[in-house]
């Protein structure tokens, strides 16, 4: 059995160690969209998106507060998770960015199982229904049940690490040994 002892809480780190402990992940880069009431798409970048259950089918996406993608998603309770192809550094960058037409200029499509937008520069997307979502720190927490989706073999993705963007590429079996 365990003890239960009382221990004095550790402090936090700063912002800038946090940055450089996490920035050593290399992540992929998403781009989260939904719809309107009016059937306006909204959408973010987001790297923070991992798998949390094949049963059911459950991936996470953490999304800064605030932003009016995630009160419209919230409200809509559906979305999709757009996973950037190694070409889509524009896309990433204007997603990002505080424009408020962010679809100008760029192709997507309804999604088939949830019709939210899917864009054409994406190596895969996962078309949800909103699980959950939980308030943690300065972020949101966006569990959602997987409904739909695909993906394309073909296409390599376009990551993140150190606050610049990578290109990532499987490696050959030499390479690897």
């Amino acid at each position: 059995m365990l003890e239960d002892v009382t221990r004095p809480a550790l402090e936090g780190i700063g912002f800038a160690d946090f940055r450089g402990i996490m920035g050593s992940f290399a992540s992929g880069i998403s781009v989260v969209t939904t719809l309107d009431d009016d059937d306006r798409p909204h959408g973010l970048t987001c790297s923070a998106v991992c798998s949390v259950s094949a049963d059911p089918p459950l991936l996470l996406s953490c999304v800064k507060t605030p932003s009016s993608t995630l009160d419209t998603l919230r409200k809509r309770g559906r979305f999709a998770v757009n996973f950037l192809d190694s070409q889509a550094r524009e896309v990433s960058d204007l997603f990002a960015s505080r424009s408020q037409d962010k679809f100008t200029g760029v192709q997507w499509r309804p999604g088939q199982a949830a019709g939210m937008p899917v864009l054409d520069r994406t190596l895969a997307h996962a078309e949800c229904e909103v699980h959950d979502v939980i308030n943690a720190g300065d972020h949101a927490i966006v569990l959602g049940r997987m409904v739909g989706g695909g993906a394309d073999a073909s296409r390599f993705p376009l990551g993140y690490w150190r606050g610049s963007y990578v290109r990532l590429f499987r490696m050959t079996a030499a390479a690897r040994g």
